[in-house]
């Protein structure tokens, strides 16, 4: 089959043609783009070709990958740097501060990232992030003060907290429903690898000569990304109908028939110029506030899920057992058990759905963190623990698979998927703003209240938080597996069954449609 806007008449038999034209008025098109789809009966098609979906998936999110060395740098430069390593003073409290004022730099990243990715596109946004990126890394590479070092570090944060949010936007925008799942675990894949990626060279480089191995990996995806086309939900948003076209079928291949998608991607587009509502009306639709709820409250979770403070005392925790493992050696360990974990979130992700995975994921942190808050609470009123010692790194190893295979991933997967895409842009682009606002309370308060009322206490929060966040998941977040995003809207805008699987397209056009 064909998309042809110039088709003629066609020979083959039962065959029949439909005039469509599901697009209103763009601002930067003169006219109506009327289609002319052939629909034969019986339709036989090809499946999708989903390795150009992987490959397109997986190039993106090293922007991931990226932002994994970006939040790691700080973990084995920080003790070289307060060492004299660059010649000049560093403290504590100074490497608290380059730590921190990236979190500060991910959420201006986020705004400007909200107001630009549905102007530039995601594809050009991606490739402009090189440059911050570059130039941060610079900073840092040839810093003689604090001060450069912390200018670096947030021109970094920038660029992480738009990686955030461009990413999985494009991710979720180019695969198809059977694998979309799959697709947007690769950012939390990529940024755990990327923080291995760190952990490794950490160990064996100083920091002058890591921090230009990670100024070398932008420029790579420069080139990587610039194979890729833009998404076509972009095109069809701006109204280059032949673009969309073209972007899909190289994502879905050259012998399957994309009509399907095209009609329900235009169907989209049609009802959201037809229901277009300025952008502050559009946030108080039932859906969107709903929407918001879902990922404002996973992003939430996901940063007071006990992570920070998990990886935080891994060495202490190692070294109270007794084990006599380095402490660079203690940082991989965990970093391999993550990459792992997240590596098997990506393959189960779309057999099992979101909830089941968060759920399982809440749980098994939940008793980890209880148990290593009486570990804790035990070495304060010390009490033997001798017998235990291997309990308290059982918790660290089962908190890093749970958190890897469930609240690491998913949350990035889902603010992709809930929003129409109308708020999109705006609304991830918040989503990520509050999870960057969350790491930066995290990051700079953790050891100040860890310091106030112990360890101990600190877990057992963060426990009551998982709790929490447990039911959070089984009373409010939706299922998304398999669905369509008409689906999803539908079912957030409160319809019932029969009305979602009424207002979703399906691969082809009925007969009997009329336009």
């Amino acid at each position: 089959m064909e998309l042809d806007p110039k088709a003629s008449k066609s020979s083959k038999p039962k065959a029949r043609r439909e005039n469509l034209e599901p697009l209103l008025d763009h601002k930067d098109m003169d006219k109506k783009t009327a289609f002319s789809i052939e629909v034969l009966e019986p339709v036989v098609r090809k499946e999708s070709k989903k390795t150009t979906q992987y490959v397109a998936a997986l190039t993106a999110t090293i922007g991931g990958f990226i932002a994994g060395n970006i939040l790691a740098w700080s973990s084995p430069a920080g003790p070289k740097l307060m060492d004299g390593e660059y010649g000049f003073p560093v403290t504590e409290d100074d490497m608290s501060w380059v730590g921190g004022i990236m979190a500060i730099g991910a959420i201006i990243g986020c705004i400007i990232t909200g107001l630009t990715v549905d102007v530039f596109g995601r594809k050009n946004l991606m490739l402009f992030l090189v440059a911050p990126t570059t130039i941060g890394w610079c900073a840092i590479i040839w810093a003689e003060s604090v001060f450069i070092l912390c200018c670096g570090r947030f021109l970094l944060g920038a660029a992480c907290g738009s990686f955030s949010i461009v990413c999985p936007m494009y991710t979720g925008e180019i695969g198809e429903n059977s694998i979309r799942g799959t697709l947007g675990t690769y950012f939390q894949l990529q940024i755990v690898i990327g923080i291995l990626f760190v952990y490794l060279i950490g160990s064996i480089l100083n920091t002058f000569w890591m921090s230009i191995t990670c100024a070398v990996i932008p420029l790579v995806y420069a080139g990587l990304m610039g194979l890729m086309p833009e998404s076509p939900t972009f095109h069809f948003k701006k109204g280059e109908v032949e673009n969309a076209k073209m972007s899909l079928q190289w994502f879905r291949g050259p012998e399957y028939d994309i009509n399907g998608e095209i009609k329900e991607m235009l169907d989209i587009i049609d009802r959201d110029e037809r229901e277009k509502v300025p952008l502050a009306i559009a946030i108080r639709s039932k859906a969107a506030k709903k929407g918001f709820v879902i990922g404002l409250g996973i992003m939430f979770f996901q940063q007071f899920s006990g992570i920070n403070a998990v990886i935080f005392y891994t060495t202490q925790i190692f070294q109270s057992a007794g084990s006599t493992i380095p402490p660079d050696l203690c940082t991989i360990m965990t970093g391999v058990v993550s990459v792992i974990s997240c590596y098997i979130a990506t393959v189960i992700v779309d057999k099992l759905g979101r909830r089941l995975l968060l759920l399982t994921s809440g749980t098994v942190m939940a008793l980890c963190c209880g148990v290593l808050g009486g570990y804790f609470y035990m070495l304060k009123h010390n009490m033997d623990v001798s017998n235990i010692g291997w309990l308290p790194i059982a918790c660290v190893c089962g908190f890093n698979i749970a958190f890897s295979l469930g609240f690491g991933p998913i949350p990035w997967m889902l603010v992709g998927e809930i929003f129409s895409s109308q708020i999109k842009g705006t609304a991830s682009s918040i989503a990520c703003l509050f999870n960057w606002a969350c790491v930066f309370m995290v990051t700079k308060f953790f050891s100040v209240i860890a310091e106030m009322f112990g360890s101990y206490s600190t877990f057992w929060f963060f426990t009551a938080m998982l709790v929490t966040a447990i039911a959070f998941t089984f009373f409010v977040v939706p299922e998304t597996k398999g669905k369509s995003f008409e689906q999803i809207q539908s079912e957030l805008s409160g319809e019932n069954e029969s009305q979602s699987e009424a207002s979703t397209v399906s691969a082809y056009p009925s007969k009997d449609l009329k336009y």
